[in-house]
């Protein structure tokens, strides 16, 4: 069935999924599902523990998942990462999909983890093919706005080539600022771990292996969408 969503917005039970009573139950999972981590247990098996011991349902633990990460790794993230006033002059590479999907679910009131490591994440996913929505340019335009008030330096966004409909978006990057560019690459996460310009990333794989990082979308999210469905599990 083809995907003909034209907004990246919550799903039709994340209210009670995701809302207060239900909030309690799932910090106290990222908590326990880190500290299980931080011992060695392997994620899958450590995720069905604890997703079983508080009933949660299978978005409920894909958001633990996302937002648990063991002491080591958690240490490792603080310790390479910087903040916003660190942009100023630096050219910057940018975890395409990962920026865009996290704004657009933010500006369409999807869910926004905060996570453990204080990055925030989305449950969105592409599954092999983007397609854009009604918050695709606002999200580029925020993002465009933002870089430019924290005089960001040259951007460049990293798309993933095998993602259908990447190169449409790299196109709607250019597009926005004359200050970014955009390049659809085979594996865009092999890039971004190589050493050299700051980084904008909240995906866990590329936060263990990259230098310095910065938290690109949570701060974009506080400063342009302060009324976004986010939630704090760390």
């Amino acid at each position: 069935m083809p995907d003909t969503r034209k907004h990246r917005g919550p799903g039709p039970q994340d209210p009670e999924w995701f809302g207060p009573d239900a909030r309690p139950a799932l910090a106290a999972a990222v908590s326990d599902l880190s500290w299980l981590l931080s011992r060695g247990y392997a994620a899958p098996s450590s995720l069905k523990l604890v997703g079983d011991r508080y009933a949660l349902v299978e978005r409920q633990r894909t958001a633990v998942l996302r937002s648990a990460c063991s002491d080591g790794a958690l240490a490792g993230r603080r310790a390479r990462q910087v903040g916003v006033a660190a942009l100023r002059g630096r050219p910057l590479r940018i975890d395409g999909f990962n920026l865009i999907l996290t704004l657009e679910s933010a500006l369409g009131g999807g869910v926004i983890i905060g996570g453990r490591d204080g990055s925030f994440r989305d449950l969105a996913s592409v599954h092999g093919t983007y397609r854009k929505v009604e918050e695709t340019q606002p999200a580029l335009d925020l993002a465009a706005r933002l870089l430019a008030a924290w005089g960001a330096g040259p951007c460049t966004w990293l798309l993933d080539a095998p993602v259908s409909n990447s190169g449409r978006l790299a196109e709607m990057v250019r597009a926005t600022s004359p200050d970014w560019a955009a390049e659809v690459v085979q594996n865009p996460d092999a890039v971004l771990v190589q050493p050299g310009d700051l980084v904008a990333t909240a995906d866990a794989v590329i936060l263990d292996n990259c230098g310095e990082w910065v938290g690109l979308a949570g701060a974009m999210v506080e400063a342009g969408a302060p009324g976004a469905f986010v939630i704090d599990l760390g």
